[in-house]
């Protein structure tokens, strides 16, 4: 029987004498390096914490609004202008380029509720407190010419939010219910009402855009069809939820902002539990709005800060809040993809980098091939304890600590409570309920 073992010849790994150097094996292939992994290790430690050096969100501050910014609206066809109005009725168009105001209307009494613009870029409506939808141009005024709408419409109810048709010269307004209107006529084509609460805000489908979604002060997330006469169904939560916004690249997903410090990703298909639910505002969240990828959203919040979160996570990657920035009532991302702007109670619209620590401007090659490395080494060892660490650090307001660990607390002791409760009771009649099952009240279709 033979046997096959291992033989060295000791001429390859043995000292000659005990000057000589000890040979060590080795693979003279360039692209196997010994210490590849430790190596690009500390390489993604140094890109991980220079990331956080260089994360200098905050660009600009708008100002020249005397009183709180409600809301915003982006132009269609240019990136460089902005649409807001405040509470005083006043309505304001922005240069984002200049950084600087270069229209101001008076265009209601009261608060401008809600403002969009036309598909096409031509046009912008706008609805307030003085029950009126009205229809602005949107280049100057010619020289000597007075500053009146195109349009006006007198309702009999306050309207409390509008939306525009992404492709048809057809809008929609709500408030004691939903209307969706033709711009030729100055009476609704249909009204759509489920139940007897105010609307607050409605919003069209990008991608399917006869469908719309509605929040009511019931509780309730409405949604519609144009084609149809009534609505198609609607899910009831815990809370009341205060806007909704439709992910621009996957027609049936949506995300709602709860009163309950929450979002809720919903698919349309599937309303008896959302896909996700995003956890980390200490207060109401006011506003939603997705980035033309689908694949994060921002949203505005009464705990003065803004965060940005991916669809896919429960937790936000970014927050972004100054000293002096009060409660965010509206936000918006921006066509390109690289900004966000908020409007808050302070009368300020602040223009923040998507990506905290982008670089702005012009990229050498070698620059970009750099930011690409280190972006991949990022990735790979992003579970990594040490890196996973420095990269989720971020400072808060004291404010925000201290309800984070308040609600922490809370939320043991709830935990602790059901735990005892299941231990005293009998078997199977305590059942486990998902996070995402805890927040819906019923679905009605």
């Amino acid at each position: 029987m033979r046997v096959k073992v291992l033989s060295r010849n000791p001429d390859d790994y043995v000292r000659e004498t005990k000057l000589d150097l000890q040979r060590v094996p080795r693979n003279y292939d360039p692209a196997l390096h010994p210490f590849e992994v430790p190596r690009e290790y500390v390489r993604a430690l140094n890109a991980t914490k220079l990331e956080r050096v260089f994360a200098k969100p905050f660009l600009s501050s708008l100002d020249g609004h005397r009183d709180g910014v409600n809301c915003m609206a982006k132009h269609p066809k240019s990136l460089s202008t902005v649409l807001s109005g405040a509470c005083d009725g006043e309505v304001k168009i922005w240069n984002l380029t200049k950084r600087q105001c270069i229209r101001t209307i008076q265009a209601h009494e009261g608060f401008v509720r809600g403002m969009c613009a036309r598909f096409c870029g031509t046009s912008f409506f706008t609805v307030g407190d003085d029950k009126t939808v009205k229809q602005w141009k949107m280049e100057n005024p010619e020289y000597g010419e007075e500053e009146e709408p195109i349009h006006t419409i007198l309702g009999k109810t306050v309207y409390t939010g509008i939306d525009h048709h992404w492709k048809e010269a057809v809008f929609a307004t709500c408030g004691h219910q939903v209307d969706i209107w033709d711009e030729q006529r100055t009476s609704p084509m249909c009204s759509l009402t489920w139940g007897f609460d105010s609307i607050s805000s409605v919003k069209f489908n990008p991608i399917e855009t006869y469908l719309l979604g509605s929040c009511a002060s019931d509780r309730n997330i409405v949604l519609y069809d144009m084609r149809k006469s009534t609505p198609l169904k609607k899910v009831i939560l815990n809370m009341k939820t205060n806007t909704l916004c439709w992910n621009p690249m996957e027609a049936f997903i949506f995300t709602a902002a709860n009163e309950d410090y929450n979002l809720y990703t919903f698919d349309m298909r599937f309303l008896e539990s959302p896909v996700m639910v995003h956890m980390d505002h200490v207060s109401a969240v006011l506003d939603v709005d997705y980035s033309p990828t689908g694949k994060e959203f921002v949203s505005a919040s009464f705990d003065k800060s803004v965060r940005i979160f991916p669809v896919d996570k429960g937790h936000s990657r970014e927050v972004y809040h100054t000293k002096r920035m009060q409660h965010v009532i509206t936000v918006k991302w921006t066509s390109d993809n690289k900004y966000i702007l908020c409007g808050s109670d302070e009368m300020n619209i602040r223009l923040w980098k998507a990506n905290a620590s982008e670089k702005l401007g012009v990229l050498a090659p070698r620059e970009k091939a750099a930011m690409n490395y280190n972006q991949k080494l990022k990735e790979k060892f992003q579970y990594h304890p040490q890196i996973r660490r420095i990269a989720k650090h971020r400072h808060l307001p004291k404010s925000i600590y201290c309800q984070i660990k308040e609600q922490r607390i809370m939320r043991e002791a709830r935990r602790r409570k059901e735990l005892n409760r299941r231990k005293h009771s009998k078997p199977g009649s305590m059942p486990f309920v998902s996070e995402r099952k805890k927040h819906i009240v019923a679905v009605v279709k």
